[in-house]
């Protein structure tokens, strides 16, 4: 896509990714070419699906016990993938470059207590005096630290103080476009000259309990037996864990620092459908793709949900549109916040690699192949939001 004079281009310098089918974008990518089948879990949270986190050794990325004890596992997971990110980029430990990186992360809240909340609402049932019952458990029950660690932004600050990042942090929340918005304004900064180096991307637990029954209460879960995204009748959100950042930086910045890019961030852009309206969902994506104008070699990575009314209208553009679609939550599962930054970590390997992985038997959408010069990365949130980037050879 070409740039205007006022913009400057967008490196893509270091991938941090983890989820079920391993650590690290290279273990991620031999995986996807390998053909490997997705990695789900419908044992554990039966009936729902879940992708589960590969074995990681926090230790690696996050040396203090210390550390480690006070995060909730989704903070432990993005402060790992973020660690990776800036190795990757030759960044890490780098106290002045990292002291001017500015970060922007896609968060949800903070974990529930399980344990704790199935005990009050127990007790509330067979209580005479509930407010009472309540208030005192409450301040009882619950630690101090479990209430900071409800805070979005607590990623943002670990990965502060575990990697000495310490540029300017934004936080998004918000879900799907959380993580489409996060990457756009770390975008933007940069192209338009108000940042040099970012860090941006998102982590997302799905192995838990409390998110599992907020989004069966609106039957949006996979239950029973995974199935591709795009199957008929949208089979529901199969939930993943994942960790996924990338570091953007000015490409004026990069060769200053002799870093090579490992693809071009071209453009990002965040919308948001009237889905009330018959249609509506549909046609938003394809102005999106068409935003792209999409030429020779390139391909669509959908970061489609499986949920219900969004997954098939995002199904309808992309056939239209003509071109290979490969779809992230039938490899990875659906990491929310996380799973846009996901999609530009796969669209980049893709990119720089020149080449598109297997497509899954049995998903309808998923079609074609060939070289592979460009990536536009859908974004289409379960219930709102959708977004688009297209990703290039640098």
């Amino acid at each position: 896509m070409p740039e205007t004079s006022a913009r400057r281009d967008v490196w893509i310098t270091g991938i941090g990714l983890v989820s079920s089918l391993g650590e690290g974008p290279e273990a991620n990518w031999a995986a996807l070419m390998g053909g490997t089948a997705p990695v789900t879990d419908a044992e554990t949270f039966a009936p729902y699906v879940v992708h589960p986190i590969v074995k990681l050794d926090y230790d690696r990325q996050i040396p203090k016990k210390g550390d480690q004890r006070q995060m909730e596992p989704w903070q432990r997971i993005g402060t790992y993938a973020a660690g990776l990110a800036l190795e990757a980029a030759g960044i890490a430990k780098n106290a002045d470059i990292l002291s001017k990186t500015d970060m922007v992360v896609a968060a949800g809240g903070g974990e529930r207590d399980a344990a704790v909340d199935a005990s009050i609402l127990s007790d509330l049932a067979s209580s005479n005096d509930p407010g009472r019952l309540l208030n005192e458990r409450l301040l009882s029950d619950l630690r101090p630290t479990l209430s900071l660690a409800q805070l979005s932004n607590l990623l943002a600050g670990n990965i502060s103080i575990v990697h000495g990042v310490t540029g300017s942090s934004r936080t998004f929340m918000g879900e799907e476009s959380s993580g489409v918005d996060a990457v756009r304004v770390a975008y933007s900064r940069i192209a338009s000259g108000q940042s040099e180096i970012g860090l941006v991307g998102g982590a997302y637990n799905a192995e838990r309990e409390d998110t599992l029954l907020l989004n069966v209460l609106d039957d949006f879960c996979m239950k029973g037996t995974f199935r591709p995204v795009f199957s008929v009748e949208a089979p529901g959100i199969p939930s993943g864990s994942m960790g996924a950042f990338l570091v953007l930086e000015s490409a004026a910045h990069a060769k200053a620092r002799g870093a090579a890019p490992i693809a071009r961030l071209s453009g990002v852009w965040s919308e948001r459908a009237r889905r009330s309206e018959p249609g509506a969902t549909t046609r938003k994506v394809a102005e999106l793709i068409a935003k792209a104008e999409a030429g020779p070699g390139t391909v669509v990575l959908s970061c489609a949900a499986g949920g219900r009314d969004a997954t098939p209208a995002e199904a309808e553009a992309l056939k239209a549109s003509g071109l290979p679609v490969r779809a992230v939550a039938n490899r990875l599962g659906h990491g929310f916040e996380a799973q846009f930054p996901a999609g530009l970590a796969l669209a980049a390997l893709a990119v720089s690699k020149g080449e598109l992985f297997p497509v899954l038997a049995g998903d309808p959408v998923e079609t074609g192949g060939g070289a592979v010069a460009r990536a536009v990365v859908t974004c289409v949130g379960h219930w709102r939001g959708e977004g688009a980037a297209l990703v290039e050879k640098a």
